[in-house]
């Protein structure tokens, strides 16, 4: 097999990462719009199915591809309960509670925590350099904390900041069986697989409230963010970060989630009207550094086989 993969991949993967996290932290941001208008079991429902049809075509197995294993189906349902189904509940219910520079603070714990679990179940060692980075990423989000509760003492709901606790736990899981999944399955039919269980798993809460809801009273604007926000949360975002995932370890991915909390709170700032300040600039500098020391390569390192 060609080595060429080996020198061009690994910013290319870098890409597919930081685009996928900066999606996810825009969609998070204004699913706070979605949330008000519709409920959020519905909303998910309507999320996966409409994701499920532009999908259809990602399902059938590819002509070089393995069948897949019953160690692979186990994993492929647990990246669907965890990272996608259990990961859009908390964050709507959550958002809904608090404001989305709140979320995207308590978001800020993610690349400790893919850390922590890549360090755990996949055995990766964590380099200095991807520490430091990590630690960066975390305290310039937090330095953003820090600076909005000065300012106007806003700090969400208690049950609302529980809840997008347990979503940073939910995608810190997606980024680990990810890394599994990635070796066997390809990830376009990974993305569509993984919003089929969400689908699944969500049908019977979504079309219960589907039966009581009003869909005429809907604006073309929100059906239009829907749209956007169903296609970018399963099927985008999932693709780009299986994409990247396969060249990159999970301690090192993990980093580029920093994006996920700073476009959201871009969101929060720019659609949202939330003030934005010259110190809460730095704190996102600060995080954007974490990402440099994380990714910059070694003269001997070595990238995993595709």
């Amino acid at each position: 097999m060609s080595s060429e993969p080996h020198h061009h991949a690994p910013w290319l993967s870098y890409l597919c990462l930081a685009s996928a996290m900066a999606l996810v932290g825009s969609y998070v941001g204004l699913s706070k719009l979605l949330v008000v208008v519709f409920p959020i079991f519905l909303l998910a429902w309507l999320r996966f199915g409409i994701a499920a049809v532009a999908m259809v075509h990602w399902v059938r197995r590819g002509p070089d591809e393995a069948p897949l294993s019953p160690h692979d189906r186990r994993l492929l349902f647990l990246e669907s309960f965890l990272g996608n189904f259990l990961f859009s509940i908390c964050m709507l219910f959550g958002i809904a509670m608090t404001s989305a520079l709140a979320a995207g603070v308590i978001m800020a714990a993610i690349p400790a925590v893919v850390a922590l679990l890549s360090r755990v179940f996949l055995h990766e060692r964590i380099q200095p350099r991807v520490a430091l980075g990590i630690a960066c990423a975390v305290g310039g989000i937090a330095l953003v904390s820090l600076v909005r509760h000065e300012g106007d003492g806003s700090a969400g709901s208690l049950p609302g900041n529980v809840l997008l606790l347990g979503a940073v736990f939910c995608e810190a899981s997606y980024v680990v069986i990810g890394k599994r999944l990635t070796g066997n399955v390809s990830a376009r039919r990974i993305s569509a697989l993984v919003n089929l269980w969400g689908l699944l798993l969500v049908t019977p809460l979504g079309a219960w409230q589907a039966l009581r809801y009003d869909f005429g009273s809907v604006a073309p604007a929100t059906w239009g963010l829907l749209l956007f926000y169903a296609l970018a949360a399963s099927m985008v975002t999932v693709w780009l970060w299986m994409t990247g995932l396969k060249h990159v370890p999970a301690s090192s991915a993990g980093v580029f989630t920093v994006l996920l909390p700073l476009s959201a709170a871009a969101v929060g700032v720019l659609v949202l009207g939330e003030r934005f300040s010259a110190m809460q600039a730095g704190a996102y500098g600060l995080a954007l550094l974490g990402v440099v020391l994380a990714t910059w390569p070694s003269r001997n390192a070595v990238m995993p086989p595709p």
